[in-house]
């Protein structure tokens, strides 16, 4: 009677500790995903343009996409439990500051401390499963994980609207506090510790800064590029760099005897083709996801909340959808989902391309169901692909470089698909503004302000009413158009990502499962 009884004690202790630990992980990607509905109530606090706000939702994600790999050598080396608990103690303290941030240079600062913390969470909570769960528990648990992801990503614009509209944007940042509290208590107590045994204790330092600095030079140059011109020499010495930077990262990651990246990774194509998927679609949700909202609030008038809420269809096709791509990546490997998936969200990124200011919320509705449809077919597929078709010595490596993938393809989405929105807004607002009687120093602030912020009325009020509302309407009128020739280009830039994921990824066969090795499914259920 005692043992049936333990045993089940033990199965639930297991799934308490896997709830504490997708706890941790949900707070990173509600962090990634709720600060875009913030963003106009933040650029009337602080007076702020969209290039410095930009920053203030890029800086955790660039910290993040940088430290992960480093970060699970350390829960290789200190334990992955205690690297989950530091990481999320860090997460929460960091909040604070963030939370009571007097300015923009303050709110980028802290986001991209509390980066150094979700670093530490995200390959800690991977790692964390296998000890505890195999079999098809196993798969489940990382099913889990893998909803936990996309729902606080899909459901974080909708939850910072009613967090932002009722208590205010810096308890975005408070909220973090209790949650903390509950995973420290909770991971504690029911969470054991693993750490490779194995490993080796020299980490790759020059490794580590080398790809550090590319990554910030790369991603700096592409927000900073709109504003000082894609021909200055600051903007083009930073992609100099980032292409040097990369390339001495290349050379040590060859001779150092433990390196950051054992490149021998990159010599299995499909998981260069899943790399090359994850990135795709991340890049494609995180920049799609950061200019609709912003073109919800700013020129169709929805609230911070409402906004949210009509972001999340796209949660509805992903979750739909995410079944499906696992059968079909069992009976016919990962690249069919894949490469269909992402023609899938293709299609729906051209739905949006014919956005416009009289367009109904059901037109948006269909066409973020089609990108999430197409999304869900994608996500477990390259999981799957990433952490279980590599050879097990290459295993750690390979999650780390994954989750840095996610992590920087959504901050590159961003970085990009918003400079190429401010230059078709500007373009289409050109004549009209050039007209309108601005100073030049009216109009630099024009062109840098969010529509219908407080810097864009600042920069029209000395217009007469009749000649302000004219300019307010066009600068309405091509930030909608920019937006929508923004999506149309997200599509053709997904399709590209599409044929390079065709080409890349092999099909399947007996000989690249020999190649693969056994990966975590292959062990017997627990």
């Amino acid at each position: 009677m005692n043992e049936p009884l333990s045993s089940s004690l033990a199965v639930a202790h297991r799934w308490v500790s896997l709830f504490a630990i997708c706890t941790a992980a949900g707070m990173v990607w509600l962090a990634f995903g709720d600060l875009g509905v913030a963003i106009p109530q933040i650029a009337d606090e602080f007076n702020g343009n969209l290039s410095s706000l930009q920053w203030a939702n890029n800086a955790f994600s660039l910290v993040t996409g940088a430290l992960v790999i480093t970060a699970g050598k350390f829960g290789d080396l200190f334990g992955r439990r205690r690297m989950l608990q530091v990481g999320t103690a860090l997460l929460a303290a960091f909040s604070v500051p963030a939370a009571l941030a007097p300015d923009i240079g303050w709110l980028v600062l802290s986001r991209g401390l509390m980066g150094i913390g979700a670093a530490l969470i995200l390959p800690a909570s991977l790692a964390l499963i296998p000890p505890e769960f195999s079999g098809k528990a196993e798969t489940t648990a990382f099913s889990i994980w893998q909803a936990v992801a996309w729902g606080g990503l899909s459901v974080g614009p909708a939850l910072s609207g009613v967090i932002t509209d009722g208590l205010g944007w810096r308890w975005l940042f408070w909220i973090n506090l209790p949650l903390a509290a509950i995973t420290l208590v909770v991971v504690r107590v029911t969470t054991p510790e693993s750490r490779d045994e194995k490993a080796g204790h020299t980490i790759d330092w020059l490794g580590l800064a080398s790809i550090v600095l590319a990554v910030f030079a790369l991603l700096y140059a592409l927000t900073e590029g709109p504003s000082l011109g894609w021909g200055s020499p600051l903007i083009v010495a930073l992609f100099v760099a980032t292409l040097v930077l990369l390339v001495v990262w290349w050379f040590v990651e060859r001779h150092v005897s433990q390196p950051l990246v054992d490149l021998k990774l990159f010599k299995i194509r499909a998981y260069n083709g899943a790399l090359a998927a994850n990135l795709t679609m991340n890049f494609t949700f995180a920049g799609m996801s950061f200019l609709l909202v912003l073109w919800l609030e700013n020129a169709r008038g929805y609230s911070a909340v409402e906004a949210g809420v009509l972001m999340l269809p796209a949660t509805v096709g992903v979750f739909l959808f995410i079944p499906l791509g696992g059968r079909l990546a069992i009976r016919r490997g990962g690249r069919l989902p894949a490469v269909v998936g992402l023609v899938v969200a293709s299609a729906g990124l051209t739905l949006l391309g014919s956005l416009g200011t009289r367009s109904s919320t059901e037109y948006l509705a269909v066409a973020l169901i089609v990108i999430g449809l197409g999304l869900g077919l994608v996500s477990t597929p390259v999981a799957n692909t990433t952490v279980g078709e590599v050879p097990i010595d290459l295993a750690g490596t390979a999650a780390g470089v994954f989750k840095m993938s996610s992590m920087l393809g959504g901050a590159l989405g961003v970085a990009v698909l918003t400079a190429v929105a401010r230059g078709l807004t500007t373009k289409d607002a050109a004549s009209v503004v050039d007209a309108s009687g601005l100073t030049p120093a009216d109009i630099s602030q024009f062109r840098q302000a969010l529509v219908n912020s407080s810097s864009f009325r600042e920069a029209i009020a000395s217009l007469p009413p009749d000649l302000g509302r004219t300019v307010q309407q066009a600068a309405v009128s091509a930030f909608s158009s920019g937006v929508a020739d923004t999506m149309a280009v997200t599509a053709v830039l997904t399709f590209v990502g599409t044929a390079a994921v065709f080409l890349l990824w092999p099909r399947r066969s007996k000989a690249d499962a020999t190649v693969a090795g056994p990966g975590p499914q292959d062990r017997p259920e627990a």
